[in-house]
């Protein structure tokens, strides 16, 4: 009786090994993004303001695989996909970092001007333009040498560039003098200089390049400008602080965070008016649409959660609980991960587009403020 009592326990054993492997092997198979294929690599990459490094996600091993020396404060990511790079800034460096996602080496630094945020490229990749806040400079990069190849003054405190989709125009925001300055993106010429809101900070631009909109947190306003008239059409009072502008993919609607008021005001873009406000948490910060854009997810730093609001309905739906203070959200390419950077507990929220249910947490570095994906 004891061998055959021995005998069964040893089957249960086997037995429950097995049904444990067959779990694990199903629930890495659900988690892996379906369009990986093997040969095929899915990052995300995370600038970590508070260690000056970049944290690298292998999105189909849901694990941090690498921390790369960066610089201080790194921010402003962008992923140049036909290069298959990360580009970032050093803001207090003065410089633009590249890192090679292949290898997940750092390949080149560029000295820029001080305190630059953000870097932009041209639609076909081959510039990449950053304005220096600390020097009043504009640049222009080669990404395939690294070399500037052009370089502009600017108004006082520049904060970003942005280049118009058509790739003919650099905007820049020049923060003291309240001006949106436009640039020839070939030569960097001066093309004209519009006065907008106090204090002017982001910049988000139509799909077929005819305006610009401008926030300025100061104001509490957004300035509308006619890109091809280069006249400011008007300032939309907003009633309490702009965060972040997010638009829509059609270039229809606009959605403008204001955390003050735990507030999100939609501006109608074809007649530049401000149509609707939702309240939506204690202090939304950053946002990303689906794959669809039936919805968009909204980071509240103040309540620790995502907020999905339906685009059509401006519906609230059941908040999604991911990290401390959390910030930067980004979709993945297959539009299944959404992604999100929690400042105060240092990790990254992994949440499942389909089911709105969070998949996992993992750590990455201090303070992460910025993040990138890329397929390669």
């Amino acid at each position: 009786m004891r061998n055959i009592a021995r005998r069964l326990n040893y089957r249960l054993v086997v037995l429950a090994v097995v049904l444990t492997a067959v779990a694990i092997v199903q629930i890495a198979r659900e988690h892996r993004p379906s369009f990986l294929r093997p040969g095929l690599h899915l990052n995300a990459y995370v600038a970590n303001a508070g260690d000056g490094t970049v944290s690298v996600v292998d999105l189909a091993r849901l694990s941090t695989v690498a921390t790369i020396p960066s610089g201080p404060t790194p921010s402003g990511l962008r992923a140049l996909a036909s290069r298959k790079e990360i580009w970032g800034v050093s803001s207090e460096g003065g410089y633009v970092w590249v890192l090679d996602a292949p290898s997940g080496k750092m390949t080149s630094r560029i000295a820029v001007g001080a305190a630059p945020f953000a870097v932009e490229f041209s639609p076909d990749g081959g510039r990449a333009y950053v304005a220096a806040s600390g020097a009043n400079a504009l640049v222009a990069i080669d990404t395939a040498t690294k070399r500037i190849t052009a370089l502009a003054r600017t108004g006082p405190r520049p904060w970003i560039a942005r280049i118009t989709p058509d790739g003919r125009t650099v905007l820049v925001a020049s923060r003291d003098a309240s001006t949106l300055e436009l640039f020839d993106a070939q030569t960097l010429a001066p093309l004209g200089t519009i006065g907008v809101a106090h204090h002017p900070e982001q910049i988000v631009v139509l799909p077929d390049s005819s305006v610009a909109f401008v926030s300025a947190a100061d104001a509490d306003e957004i300035s509308a400008v006619d890109l091809r008239r280069h006249v400011l059409l008007t300032n939309l009072e907003l009633g309490s602080a702009p965060s972040r502008m997010i638009l829509k993919p059609d270039g229809g609607e606009l959605y403008v965070t204001q955390p003050e008021s735990h507030s999100l005001a939609i501006v109608d873009t074809w007649t530049a008016e401000v149509t609707d406000s939702v309240v939506v948490g204690s202090a939304p910060g950053d946002g990303v649409f689906d794959a669809a854009a039936d919805q968009l997810y909204l980071s509240d730093s103040g309540a620790g959660r995502l907020v999905p609001i339906a685009t059509e309905t401006r519906r609230l739906g059941a908040p999604i609980p991911v990290g401390r203070q959390p910030t930067a959200c980004r979709l993945d390419p297959s539009g299944e991960l959404l992604l999100v950077a929690n400042q105060e507990s240092n990790d990254v929220a992994v949440i499942r587009v389909r089911t709105g249910s969070l998949l996992t947490m993992i750590p990455v570095g201090s303070r992460p403020s910025d993040m990138v994906v890329l397929l390669f």
